[in-house]
């Protein structure tokens, strides 16, 4: 697809009023995207895990104003007005305006919550952001009913994109490929999809458990971090590593191998915070637990033979991966020798979950 093709045609219907509710996972990155072009296009190809837990639920209501040349809406987080969130909100819609031209219609208001701590360290930004497109996107459905459900889930992951990258894997789970990659049928920059390739069945129910490092807010934004890989000195390299790491994912998803699956998994971790420290300002976003905690499973699972792995976001916290049939010992390893490396011994556990739901109303 191009993104002609996201640009609608008159609608066929005409709604004054109503609300719609959806909630939206967060995801984790496996192979990591870290570097992008103009319009929110990536540099190199993703895959991730969609979580099941850590969740954002969002509701829009919307009413037809008369006329109105600027967007019209409020912001209100965990039952508080937040206007510090509007900027990012209106130049999201700044960019989506083109794809859904019915913004300056309507007066928004968008409540939104997340179903873990909002200053605990893990990036609200791709559930917060899918969650608002698809609400985005129910409400062109309803201006255009003969939409199909797989176009409106590319168009949504398309939008979230443009409001936070990595929101256009939270659209659908259990994993998403988002970037263009010669060897995997349907990848697009535009949108993620779901991993179309074979799966074994150990990757099925795999559980994640966040360690809480620091939950302060980062030092270099995310952003930032995207924009400094341009004329970073091994940004080339780095991106092609992305694509080779994606490749050899793919004999490894089928096969169940758990020993190649963790090499690459923590090789992609390692190398994103590389390309931090080593770029111009250079900055360095771990933490001394970070390497403690990195440090304790890799001495536990030489001791143990287990297949726990890590990997990072940007920013400090441990996304411990493990197994569901691996479970118990694992869990108690985290608790007995990982949790005191938490900020207030803090941590979620989650698991693969299948990507977003709308939600009715009462709920």
């Amino acid at each position: 697809m191009s993104v002609e093709e996201f640009l609608p045609q008159e609608y066929s219907e005409s709604v004054k009023n109503g609300s719609f509710k959806w909630q939206s996972p967060s995801n984790i990155a496996l192979v990591k995207y870290w570097g992008k072009k103009p319009k929110q296009i990536p540099a190199n190809p993703s895959v991730s895990f969609t979580l099941d837990h850590c969740k954002t639920l969002t509701r829009l209501d919307f009413q037809k104003k008369n006329s109105g040349e600027d967007f019209e809406f409020e912001v209100f987080f965990e039952g508080r007005k937040k206007d510090d969130f509007k900027p990012k909100i209106n130049t999201f819609f700044k960019r989506i305006e083109s794809y859904c031209p019915f913004l300056k219609d309507y007066s928004f208001k968008i409540y939104s919550e997340n179903t873990f701590p909002h200053s605990s360290g893990i990036a609200s930004s791709a559930s917060g952001m899918s969650a608002l497109a698809l609400c985005m996107m129910s409400l062109e459905k309803e201006l255009n009913p003969e939409m199909s459900e797989g176009f409106f889930n590319r168009k949504a992951s398309f939008l979230a994109r443009l409001g936070s990258g990595s929101a256009c894997r939270s659209i659908k789970g259990e994993m998403v490929v988002w970037g263009e990659h010669e060897n995997i049928k349907g990848s697009s920059d535009l949108y993620g999809i779901v991993y179309p390739d074979e799966v074994h069945e150990i990757f099925r129910n795999y559980q994640d458990t966040i360690l809480l490092v620091d939950k302060g807010k980062k030092e270099v934004s995310s952003s930032v971090g995207h924009d400094l890989m341009h004329g970073h000195p091994f940004a080339d390299v780095r991106f092609k590593q992305a694509e080779t790491n994606l490749t050899n994912l793919k004999p490894v998803f089928a096969e169940g191998n758990l020993e190649e699956f963790i090499k690459i998994v923590e090789n992609e971790a390692l190398s994103l915070h590389a390309m931090m420290m080593s770029s111009m300002p250079y900055f360095i976003l771990m933490k001394p637990n970070t390497l403690k905690i990195i440090n304790k499973i890799w001495d536990f699972r030489r001791e143990t033979s287990l297949p726990v792995c890590f990997t990072l976001d940007a920013g400090a916290n441990v996304h411990v991966l493990y197994p569901e049939k691996n479970k118990n010992e694992i869990f108690e390893f985290i608790k007995n020798e990982l949790v005191a490396c938490c900020e207030n011994g803090q941590y979620i556990c989650d698991q693969l979950g299948s990507g977003a739901k709308q939600l009715s109303m009462e709920n």
